[in-house]
């Protein structure tokens, strides 16, 4: 059956004419909304395209800046810039947000991408196709209220892609998924939809499935570095060392991300109930609300399992990341107690002295 994917689109609207530099950096109303024009003609929005360790490097209308350390953001955010005053500039409210645990043993949140409005799921039609990966990556997306796309590459090196496009699409009948040749002209063409002018995409997804070759297809350009996969196992380099947004001559603005070798869900379980909509659905039909589906009676996904409705590798994987999920979601909400606790007493101390001095 061949699936209607028109639901999945932005609405479709009469071709615009040529846009504004904020507007191909993907300024919308949703940000203008949040101040005023005396306010843009003292601090004019810009947005960050790139963040290095000695600041944020930011675009706008007759704005190129490097903002130094001072607001907290990421790339894909909207700031007011402060000339006089960079690092004071002010960080707009945004409209999506990518972040997981930061990598390591630490208990800190990284910010991966803001203010997204598609995010196009990569992987590649050979050894690092992976559907648990996949799942990981469409929660996040779910999670930052951003629409999902799967895009699979190198189809050009497949005899037979059709497996997986199966896998795929079994995963979510709320995500599209797109198969393509990302070195030809396919990309533009297929991802039309989703790239049309003021929307913003990012590319997620493994070391060398195609991210950057995407998007030099999209700008027509080859700017962007690119590399080949090991072939003993398919892998891929890391070829870029940072998130980096770009804009197309159409007017979308393009975020690339490196390859992320470690995605750990915290406060993403709206998300994972997303992707997993049809175990979630059975869960709610438990005799227990906390029931943990294993040895419970009245377990209703126990008895799916028994007569054989769901898939015991799908129900794995669903525990896996759920599991995974509320233990950083309680680690990192540990660390915001304590982290208040302390705040709490810096100020305690801060006040005592000041008492005493009088």
């Amino acid at each position: 059956m061949t699936r209607d994917y028109s639901r999945f689109l932005p609405p479709a609207g009469v071709s615009a004419p040529a846009r504004a530099p904020l507007q191909s950096l993907g300024w919308q109303h949703f940000f203008a909304q949040q101040t005023s024009i005396e306010t843009i003609a003292e601090t004019p929005p810009v947005r960050v395209v790139e963040v290095h360790r000695n600041g944020l490097h930011v675009r706008g209308d007759r704005v190129d800046a490097l903002i130094p350390p001072g607001p907290s953001a990421t790339v894909g955010d909207w700031l007011l810039y402060d000339a006089d005053r960079p690092a004071a500039s002010r960080v707009l409210q945004r409209k999506s947000l990518f972040k997981r645990r930061a990598p390591g043993t630490g208990r800190d949140v990284q910010l991966i991408a803001a203010n997204v409005d598609t995010a196009f799921v990569v992987s590649s039609c050979n050894q690092d196709f992976n559907v648990a990966r996949l799942e990981r990556y469409i929660a996040l997306a779910f999670e930052a209220d951003v629409t999902p796309v799967v895009v699979l590459t190198k189809t050009d090196l497949c005899a037979d892609i059709s497996a997986y496009v199966a896998a795929a699409v079994a995963i979510s009948d709320r995500v599209a998924v797109v198969a393509l040749d990302a070195t030809g002209a396919e990309p533009a063409d297929k991802l039309a939809d989703w790239c049309r002018p003021g929307q913003t995409v990012v590319f997620l997804g493994s070391s060398g499935v195609g991210k950057s070759t995407l998007i030099n297809a999209l700008c027509g350009a080859d700017d962007i570095a690119t590399g080949a996969i090991r072939e003993d196992d398919a892998k891929g380099r890391h070829t870029t060392t940072r998130r980096q947004l770009h804009v197309t001559p159409q007017g979308c603005a393009v975020l690339d991300t490196p390859g992320m070798r470690e995605l750990q869900l915290a406060d993403a379980g709206q998300g994972i109930a997303d992707v997993f909509a049809d175990l979630a659905d059975l869960a709610a039909r438990c005799r227990f609300g906390d029931c943990s589906h294993e040895t419970e009676p009245g377990c209703a996904i126990l008895e799916a399992l028994d007569k054989g409705t769901i898939d015991p590798s799908r129900l794995a994987r669903w525990r896996k990341l759920a599991a995974e999920d509320r233990f950083n979601s309680a680690t990192l909400a540990e660390r915001r107690a304590k982290d208040k606790a302390f705040g709490r007493m810096v100020r305690a101390v801060m006040d005592h002295k000041r008492q005493s001095r009088r």
